[in-house]
């Protein structure tokens, strides 16, 4: 079987599983293979994701480790049979890995919560807002390179809203305030986020300024609910890149984080009332 050059998200963490569930056993890459009459290095290109792992391979992987989680074996089971490429795929070589990993991410997610203390979550950006984020960088990106984000970015909303798996966002008075594009570009972004709420397709909370205490870390964040707790991701926008957290502990501390969101942001219909008067702010900028 030819190795993979570039094992998807989902790929690699079918092989990290496999990885949690031998070392969890106690056993070694070279026992593993014994147990399953493979080469140590079988054993070490599956838990990379450098070769394919049929269904019945992972289940018999699982009964070697002793693992008797069956809604997790019978969710990364799934994750094994997957074919066929996701819509991302046509981006491939013209966006960077990160954009297509983000979007083979939200197509499997079962529920989508998102944390934004800087700018409004790429789920939630219009057209303009999304093209003034991108253009913030230095240097500045060519204009073919930006056109191609900013329509990746709106296919991506597209998608998520089709699949409607439920989504939370939560913002901080911050990024209601970060005038990407300008006045006049930031009020059409708040207006449409008052839109989004109101349709039912995504609650959105504010978390203002006035508050006494400032939830979790600075960067946003999103966090992807798996078919099963095991299989969450936490995804983080860094000034370095996009990257991508699993272990156990990590999902923890940021399920805590968005716990504790849920317990000090303003409900919807005030979130709503407070979007609007810095809507009403900005338009009163350029009136």
């Amino acid at each position: 079987m030819p190795l993979r050059r570039e094992p998807t998200l989902r790929q690699r963490r079918l092989g990290a599983e496999m990885r949690k569930m031998r070392e969890q056993a106690g056993l070694g890459g070279s026992q593993l293979a014994r147990e399953l009459g493979l080469a140590p290095t079988q054993v070490t290109q599956m838990e990379n994701g450098k070769i394919g792992v049929s269904a019945e391979r992972l289940r018999t992987v699982a009964e070697a480790c002793g693992c008797s989680n069956t809604p997790l074996i019978d969710a990364l089971a799934d994750i094994a049979v997957e074919r066929g490429k996701g819509w991302w795929e046509k981006y491939r070589g013209a966006l960077s890995i990160d954009f297509l990993e983000i979007a083979e991410l939200e197509a499997s997610a079962h529920r989508i919560s998102t944390w934004a203390t800087t700018y409004i979550p790429g789920l939630q950006q219009t057209e303009a807002y999304a093209a003034a984020v991108f253009s913030r960088f230095a240097p500045s990106i060519p204009n073919h390179d930006l056109d191609a984000r900013t329509t990746f970015r709106m296919q991506r909303q597209q998608e998520v809203q089709l699949r409607g798996a439920p989504y939370v966002s939560f913002i901080h008075e911050a990024a209601l305030r970060m005038q990407f594009g300008g006045p006049r570009v930031l009020a059409d972004q708040l207006a449409s986020l008052i839109k989004d709420s109101l349709s039912g397709r995504l609650s959105v909370r504010v978390v203002p300024f006035d508050l006494d205490t400032f939830p979790g870390g600075g960067e946003n964040i999103m966090f992807v609910e798996g078919p099963v707790p095991e299989l969450a991701t936490l995804q983080m926008d860094t000034a370095v890149g996009v990257m991508f957290f699993d272990s156990p502990a990590g999902l923890a501390r940021h399920r805590a984080v968005f716990e504790h969101l849920d317990t000090v942001a303003l409900a919807e219909t005030e979130s709503r009332e407070f979007i609007q008067s810095v809507e009403d702010e900005m338009r009163g900028k350029y009136a």
